[in-house]
């Protein structure tokens, strides 16, 4: 499952990052694991934007952060036991 899929306020761990889009590179991929996208990593979408699009309010770890759509596309997560 896509971290863009997560349903808002469900909890999750981060598996992998991909490129999901031709608008993603590299760096972006380099700067989702600087702000701590990384294997293992606990998160969680606080909120999402307008209509539930963007930007979603993104906690990884314990730091809040702000994605557009296509960033949480390239975040593979599994969603946490309930």
């Amino acid at each position: 499952m896509l971290l863009s899929q997560l349903p808002t306020g469900a909890r999750a761990l981060v598996d992998r990052l991909e490129a999901a889009s031709p608008v993603i590179d590299d760096g972006t991929l380099l700067r989702l694991a600087e702000l701590g996208f990384l294997p293992g990593e606990p998160v969680q979408i606080v909120q999402r934007g307008p209509g539930g699009r963007e930007p979603l309010a993104v906690l990884v770890g314990d730091t809040l952060f702000a994605l557009r759509l296509v960033e949480a596309g390239c975040v593979a997560v599994t969603p946490a036991a309930a």
